[in-house]
């Protein structure tokens, strides 16, 4: 049996907890046997394609490209990966660039089967990008096979920094955390929105982002989080609040009031 992280306790204990020994945990878990056998298979086979169609085909192949992306439970659904793909990202009417998940927008750009010339498959390094970010990815699905909370905070601590430090607006920034369901959890968690929220037209959900941001954090802008003592913040708090939510401990609001103000 293949080794599975260990996530002792739940909330911010047990995050740092795991932050103190991911590196130990991660390489452990990446000695897997299977997993080592898909990504030698991938490296292997992976300059060989040239076409949506080729990487469709092969099942192997498209469960660590899937994988890599956090697209793994899209591995039946065919058709529409290979529209995603062969269309790319370069048109404006691209499917990828139509959907709020940017997360197949990344598949198309890293293989870049739509684009004039060929493909990325063959460049130098290619297959060691997507094997890491499988790995990563794969670590992150076990983690929450223990604990989904410690999953959600992972991929914040991901996708969130290189977000924050990019050269897109601020409001284009919020807009990429509400077309990503993992970080949209973490930041309506942190932020004490109900599950309704999502429901409201972008416009007011974007003023509503903003103006916790600034209550809480004391800032509206996303670039705040580039800092990872911000990230440390919001993670915390969306940790204690879906603690909370759960009932642990039978909290008090008073007791919810000082554990929110002092860990």
């Amino acid at each position: 049996m293949s080794f599975q992280p260990v996530v002792p306790i739940g909330g911010y204990a047990g995050w740092r907890f795991l932050e103190r020994t991911m590196e130990r945990q991660q390489e452990v878990f990446n000695q897997s046997t299977v997993m080592q056998r898909d990504l030698d298979y991938f490296a292997e086979k992976i300059g060989d394609v040239r076409t949506a169609e080729d990487l469709v085909g092969d099942y192997r192949l498209l469960k660590v490209a899937l994988g890599a992306f956090g697209l793994q439970d899209d591995i039946g659904n065919k058709f529409f990966i290979r529209k995603i793909l062969s269309e790319g990202t370069t048109a404006d009417d691209a499917l990828a660039n139509k959907l709020a998940d940017k997360s197949y927008f990344k598949l198309a750009e890293a293989f870049g089967f739509g684009e004039l010339g060929l493909p990325n498959t063959r460049d130098e390094g290619f297959a060691d990008t997507i094997a890491e970010a499988y790995r990563t990815r794969s670590f992150e699905i076990a983690v929450g096979e223990q604990n989904d909370d410690m999953r959600l905070a992972l991929n914040l601590e991901r996708e969130l920094a290189p977000l924050a430090e990019g050269s897109s607006s601020g409001d284009a920034k919020w807009f990429s955390v509400m077309g990503s369901e993992p970080m949209r959890a973490v930041f309506d968690t942190a932020f004490g929105l109900p599950d309704s929220f999502a429901a409201l037209d972008l416009d007011k959900q974007l003023e509503v982002y903003r103006d916790k941001a600034e209550a809480i954090f004391g800032d509206s802008e996303l670039d705040q989080f580039a800092d990872p003592e911000k990230r440390e913040e919001l993670v915390k708090l969306f940790l204690i609040r879906s603690e909370i939510s759960s009932g642990f401990a039978g909290y008090s609001p008073a007791q919810t009031a000082l554990t929110l103000l002092g860990g």
